[in-house]
């Protein structure tokens, strides 16, 4: 994964350490910016109210009343949990221009954020997030 520029991660690990913490799946998509096969995730359909955590450290992402049903595979939010709660930054891969989402916390990669598609959201964009990037801690 490339470097962010701007701000250090809060957690920091050796890859190492990633890896043995994280599955060869979670891994992948988290620190090797991978991506699910849509509609396989566990939370691309769930509607339990709660908090989405990343799944590396645990930092509180998105929460339950900013998720929608987009239909495009991946779990959709339209609002991260708190301002400095993501990063985004230029994704040039795959022959695309895109907007990488990262957990602020660890620089571990979420997904990509798109706007102007047209959803009834509050804020006009789709924050499409791999669920094995997150872990739902339901509400009580």
């Amino acid at each position: 994964m490339e470097p962010v520029t701007g701000s250090a991660p809060r957690v920091v690990k050796s890859e190492q350490e990633w890896r043995a913490q994280l599955s060869p799946q979670e891994y992948a998509v988290l620190r090797e910016a991978g991506t699910e096969r849509p509609f396989t995730g566990e939370y691309t359909d769930t509607k339990t109210e709660g908090v989405y955590e990343c799944r590396a450290c645990g930092a509180e992402l998105f929460r339950s009343d900013t998720k929608f049903e987009s239909h495009c595979g991946w779990p959709s939010f339209f609002d991260p949990a708190d301002s400095d709660a993501v990063i985004i930054r230029e994704d040039r891969s795959l022959g695309m221009v895109r907007r990488e989402v990262l957990c602020a916390n660890c620089h571990s990669h979420l997904g990509h954020v798109f706007e102007g598609e047209g959803y009834p959201t509050p804020t006009d964009q789709r924050y499409c997030i791999n669920s094995i990037s997150l872990r739902l801690k339901p509400a009580e």
